[in-house]
């Protein structure tokens, strides 16, 4: 499958960035649908999406980058492109743990009363962004014979594809059976 979904003004939009912005906005909806439930403006979580999205994004390069140092240092110029790949959830979550805990001390709320209205939508982000992963063939197992493989490229380089498991669409589907 292609990794481009279309291209708008020259620019390659990607499936990738499609399922993430995705999964963001169905966690904002999950968090403003709870919200009400817990008392909490919806203006907040309105404001807090603007700030810890960023944020998040952010954090997502920074870990991302931390961790591929040797790769980032020989050309300093690649940490900003955020185009050429390389997000790491865990970053992701604690930008956006740090803006939503700073929100909730500058707005005087309780932390954990907005934590809990927000966490509820996380779990579905990151399973839309794993299809993304998916997509960019960023996210599957080791190479395998079996008759529901899938074409993967391991890494530009390669010469040819190879038969990579599908690891994403087998933990969906058991997740899946099990609900």
């Amino acid at each position: 499958m292609d990794r481009v979904a279309f291209t708008l003004f020259g620019i390659d939009i990607m499936w990738y960035g499609i399922l993430i912005a995705t999964g963001m906005v169905l966690a904002v909806l999950i968090a403003l649908r709870e919200a009400k439930r817990l008392g909490i403006s919806e203006d907040d979580i309105l404001n807090l999406a603007m700030i810890a999205i960023p944020c998040g994004l952010i954090g997502a390069r920074a870990y991302y980058v931390i961790f591929n140092w040797s790769y980032y240092a020989g050309d300093i110029s690649e940490i900003l492109n955020f185009r050429g790949g390389g997000l790491a959830i865990h970053g992701g979550l604690i930008g956006g743990i740090l803006a939503g805990f700073i929100y909730a001390k500058v707005k005087n709320i309780n932390f954990f009363k907005l934590a809990d209205c927000v966490v509820l939508g996380i779990p579905l982000a990151q399973a839309i962004g794993r299809w993304g992963n998916f997509l960019n063939q960023e996210a599957h197992g080791g190479p395998t014979d079996l008759p529901w493989g899938i074409k993967c490229t391991r890494n530009e380089n390669q010469a040819r594809s190879t038969v990579c498991e599908p690891t994403v669409v087998r933990r969906k589907s058991i997740i899946l059976r099990d609900t």
